[in-house]
């Protein structure tokens, strides 16, 4: 197995056998290429690839939220709400790349009104990328998400057929005009989804390109969003709380109990039919 790491202006490049990825600290630590045997599975360009949504996931209704008796507003950004956090649009510190490791910082700053560190971790193998996800305060504590939206190739673009997706939720969140979920909990629905689904016993999705490659999503957190109405992509977050979970299902991180999740995308290539 022949392993090794690279630092250059166009990201940081891990690479394990044909497994290579590139990270953007400067573009909110993005992952922005994905390469198996050569093959792209991320979409492409400066919003896409997979961020890190911290320190809420979603949207946040009208921008407000909580903490005790104080309420904070936060910019809307998604019509009248907030969306996804503020972390995707910073500049990160790396603070260490070695063998299929990369390890990078960001400290929280305005508009978030708590003082902070989040810490992303990549660890690259042959057939396995694990990320992790850290959120540490320094003085006051505070509620705070965190989670990945990755956008899926639907196509890979090599000839192919299109995506199929498996997993079994425990429920839906029913999801309201205003796009945040209602509160009730319903059988999932067929998709197409912008929806959040309940998975308590952890993330569990399979992305298959058919006789190309297979991707499992795996989470020890039970909450997931996915969002498939494009035609360019499709997108599996596993996420630390449901959207509008500020409000809704507060954590506190607190200087004794960081908010701590990771998550893993695990491959292996499918036979291709015609070839036998």
């Amino acid at each position: 197995m022949s392993t090794h790491e690279t630092t250059t202006g166009a990201g940081v490049r891990l690479k394990a056998g044909g497994a290579e990825l590139t990270v953007h600290p400067e573009n909110g630590c993005r992952l922005g290429s994905l390469r198996i045997d050569g093959t792209e599975l991320l979409r492409q360009g400066p919003r896409f690839g997979s961020f890190p949504m911290v320190p809420w996931c979603g949207r946040t209704a009208l921008g407000q939220f909580r903490n005790g008796a104080v309420r904070h507003r936060l910019p809307v950004d998604a019509g009248p709400h907030a969306i996804h956090g503020t972390v995707r649009d910073g500049v990160w510190k790396t603070i260490r790349v070695s063998g299929t490791e990369a390890v990078f910082t960001y400290d929280l700053v305005e508009p978030w009104p708590y003082s902070g560190r989040v810490t992303q971790i990549f660890e690259l193998s042959e057939d396995a990328l694990t990320t992790r996800l850290g959120v540490e305060t320094y003085e006051n504590s505070f509620p705070a998400q965190a989670g990945w939206h990755p956008w899926f190739l639907r196509n890979l673009g090599t000839g192919g057929d299109d995506v199929t997706m498996e997993f079994t939720p425990s429920w839906q969140e029913e999801r309201g005009e205003d796009h945040l979920p209602t509160g009730r909990r319903i059988d999932p629905l067929p998709g197409p989804w912008d929806d959040c689904f309940g998975m308590p016993d952890g993330v569990d999705v399979k992305l298959t390109w058919p006789e190309q490659l297979e991707l499992r999503i795996t989470s020890h957190v039970e909450w997931v969003v996915v969002y498939d109405e494009q035609a360019e992509a499709v997108c599996v977050e596993p996420q630390s709380g449901p959207p509008n979970g500020l409000n809704t299902h507060p954590r506190l991180v607190t200087p004794i109990d960081p908010l701590e999740i990771e998550t893993t995308w695990s491959w292996r290539r499918l036979p291709d039919r015609s070839e036998s």
